[in-house]
């Protein structure tokens, strides 16, 4: 079949909700899925633990790189995005984090209509179950995403917590209730040890129903028009073969914040410049396609433990073995915990009268200097501390006319000065809660940047140099009105001045949520699609 109500590029986060409520509001409907990875069907996919082994690497990530970064001394970052049916939710940290009332309230105030918290929850609430307690006024209880409460508990990370608590960060209750800041332990997408990613608990009820067809391995080349509107998604597959399929009703993006601007961009919508210049006839001059790039960045504290069992002796043998029994078995195991066990988030003095946010994420255990994911021989823990709402911002641009061609993206990290100060600030806060008198009787030395470093300009140097990616990428397809002269969509996800056209990911988010990304995304999904089956009323929250 060539032609479809609707054509999705990905298959992804937004793809899998998406499939999954058009195919509940219309019992008719058809839907083509292209997705330039393939099955997640690998175990590493489905056991948590299994993380360290599928994020680098092109088996299921793009492995996309940053441009050169003036704010890092030049480094490159690595900065992988889910390339694998389910999208970045196959092979992302595996915690749930909406965020605060207030990041939501934001996007509705910058003139976006119907994005506001109250707006959303009901949204929130539509795409999750909540195992355990859960207020009802802003947890769901009936959808197809398991969140739960980690049931594997650590001495170091209750004593981080009582760290925290100590220096005056409240502890936490449902983050994703009433109040967000606080400190506790992660909330995950981990269920009976389980990953539960999207295309697990969305995209496979949706493909039983006959009506979506996913087609894996297929790159999307363009987007096909008649004149203003689009038509269909040409498309190279597996064999190498070019081959187009049409939508009747709509193209959708759903392809994440680097694809789906560069998608954009090829087919002649995006910056008139740009486009000129590498010989792409402009369909649509919108400058903000590929602008507004936004990532969350931090850095990491590490130290070396003592007097108790962290992740790096329990990942070796003997003891790993009984570990594995545990998972068989259904009991709390490393194999079943998120890379990032608990946080804390809280403000902190950037050096002016507005207080940054910080959130501090610890995990008890620690890699080798210089070598992904290999855990040191030695008990270690590690905190890292990162802003929640940065104000530096980048790019997505293509670099050709080929959809071969990886674009460039420059995030920009530390651009902005106040970036710079919340960073030094919520590393010495860090390096406070590493010494504190909680975690004292755990604590032999800081291996990580060690106790050298003491002046602003050497922290700030430190992270320069050590500091990453959180890979929390939006912003490049930002929906604004349509006064901004960086809108790319409008409140109801269509591609300004394009008929049949909508982006559905988290490239359309105005601003980044001071949380990860996984959950706004849901949401914006969820939104999405009543919007595009006609239903102009939220379900009830």
């Amino acid at each position: 079949m060539q032609e479809f109500d609707y054509v999705i590029v990905g298959a992804g986060t937004s793809a899998s909700v998406l499939a999954r409520r058009l195919t509940q509001a219309d019992p008719q409907v058809s839907i083509c899925l292209l997705e330039a990875g393939g099955l997640d069907r690998h175990p590493y996919l489905a056991i948590p633990a299994g993380f360290v082994k599928t994020l680098y690497g092109d088996r299921f990530t793009w492995p996309f790189s940053t441009s050169p970064v003036p704010g890092l001394s030049n480094r490159q970052l690595s900065i992988p995005q889910g390339r694998v049916v389910g999208g970045s939710s196959s092979v992302n940290g595996l915690v749930y984090v909406r965020g605060k009332r207030a990041d939501y309230d934001d996007w509705r105030d910058r003139g976006n209509t119907g994005w506001g918290y109250d707006d959303l929850l009901p949204y929130f609430k539509r795409s999750e179950t909540k195992i355990g307690e859960g207020d009802e006024r802003y947890r769901g209880k009936h959808g197809e995403l398991k969140v739960t409460d980690g049931p594997w508990r650590n001495p170091l990370c209750d004593a981080f917590i009582a760290a925290a608590r100590a220096s005056g960060i409240p502890l936490a209750g449902d983050y994703n209730g009433e109040a967000y800041a606080g400190t506790g332990y992660f909330q995950r997408i981990i269920y009976k040890g389980r990953r539960v990613s999207a295309s697990k608990a969305f995209l496979a009820p949706a493909l039983a129903t006959g009506r979506v067809e996913l087609r894996t391995h297929c790159l999307a080349q363009r987007i096909t028009f008649e004149g203003l509107r689009a038509t269909g998604v040409l498309y190279r597959d597996r064999a190498g073969a070019e081959r187009t399929v049409r939508a009747r009703r709509e193209v959708v993006l759903a392809a994440g914040t680097v694809n789906s601007p560069k998608l954009l961009q090829l087919s002649g919508i995006g910056p008139g410049e740009l486009l000129r210049d590498l010989g792409i006839p402009v369909r649509r001059d919108l400058p903000g396609v590929g602008e507004n790039l936004r990532d969350h960045f931090g850095a990491r504290l590490v130290a070396r433990a003592r007097d108790v069992v962290t992740i790096n002796q329990l990942a070796r043998w003997p003891r790993l073995g009984l570990e594995g029994l545990r998972w068989l078995a259904g009991q709390p195991s490393i194999l079943s915990v998120s890379p990032s066990i608990c946080y804390a988030v809280g403000p902190v003095n950037a050096h002016n009268d507005d207080p940054k946010e910080i959130r501090f994420i610890f995990t008890p255990g620690s890699y080798v200097e210089g070598k992904l994911y290999v855990l040191d021989s030695y008990p270690g823990m590690t905190l890292g501390a990162g802003q929640l709402r940065p104000a530096s911002k980048g790019h997505v641009r293509i670099v050709s006319p080929s959809a071969a061609d990886a674009p460039e993206i420059q995030p920009n990290y530390l651009a902005e000065e106040v970036d710079q100060q919340a960073i030094v600030s919520g590393l010495r806060q860090a390096r406070a809660l590493m010494h504190s008198p909680q975690l004292s009787r755990y604590f032999e030395s800081e291996t990580l940047p060690g106790p050298s470093t003491e002046t602003d300009a050497e922290w700030l140097d430190f992270a320069r140099r050590r500091g990453n990616t959180g890979y929390h990428l939006v912003g490049t397809c930002r929906m604004a009105p349509e006064s901004d002269p960086t809108a790319v969509v409008d409140a109801d996800l269509r591609v300004r001045g394009i008929e049949g056209l909508r982006v559905v990911d988290a490239s359309i988010m105005p601003m980044i949520p001071s949380a990860n990304t996984f959950a706004a995304t849901l949401a914006i999904a969820e939104k999405a699609a009543d919007m595009i089956a006609g239903k102009r009323s939220p379900p009830r929250a």
